[in-house]
């Protein structure tokens, strides 16, 4: 199989007489920031779910680090144990947990030893800069505060691919400018895998290594970026 960190191989998947992903293949190599443009209903979001195996394939192959981790029909790696970290659409934070509990549900979750995860998740705090809001909940922070806490989360298991999904699009202007900033600060320094869903082109300039277009459950174009020119 190929030697590509995340390789995607003639994938499908439909709901009823919905065509959702229609024959895609995408390889992403270890270090790389892809991010997928389109229309709403094109079927990203439809393949960043079979990515983290919340959905399965109908037809085609997912392997991640070498592993193959879906096949038709199939999870063959659960979505816990794919190491990925995924930022959803609406965050999907726990309302009834602190910032701090938060994280640590993570890192329970994947069995960090308890002696390792205050330092952990302060590290992490600190990268996004929310590290003296860590004993609050979810709906006393802003809207900008909330998407930091939900990259927090999605980095604190330190994942080996972080998937996004158009974590962005419900924030103003200036605060989507501000936070693009920040993902493309924090993805020069960490240098995860990432794979990035959007409608906006201004997040394409900031972000990608490569965009990849898709319409219609297709990939109907994939192309380098400067950015990616100014890295090499």
């Amino acid at each position: 199989m190929s030697s590509a960190h995340l390789a995607i191989a003639n994938v499908s998947k439909r709901f009823g007489s919905h065509q959702a992903v229609n024959d895609v293949s995408l390889d992403v190599v270890a270090g790389e920031a892809v991010v997928i443009l389109g229309p709403s209903g094109c079927g990203k979001t439809t393949l960043l779910r079979l990515i983290a195996g919340l959905d399965v394939p109908d037809t085609g192959e997912i392997w991640l680090g070498g592993a193959q981790v879906s096949g038709p029909r199939r999870g063959l790696v659960p979505p816990h144990q794919r190491g990925i970290g995924f930022v959803f659409q609406d965050l999907a934070l726990w309302p009834h947990l602190t910032v701090q509990k938060n994280l640590d549900f993570v890192l329970e979750s994947a069995k960090t030893p308890r002696a390792d995860r205050r330092a952990r998740t302060h590290d992490v705090l600190t990268l996004v800069r929310i590290e003296p809001l860590s004993s609050r909940y979810p709906h006393e922070l802003s809207g900008g505060e909330q998407q930091r806490v939900a990259l927090a989360r999605a980095l604190v298991g330190q994942p080996r691919l972080l998937l996004f999904d158009e974590p962005l699009s419900s924030l103003d202007a200036e605060l989507r400018e501000t936070l693009r900033a920040e993902l493309a600060r924090l993805q020069r320094a960490l240098r995860v895998t990432t794979v990035y869903v959007t409608h906006d082109r201004e997040d394409v300039a900031a972000l990608a290594d490569r965009v990849v277009e898709m319409r219609a459950g297709r990939i109907v174009s994939i192309s380098e970026t400067q950015q990616r020119e100014e890295r090499a």
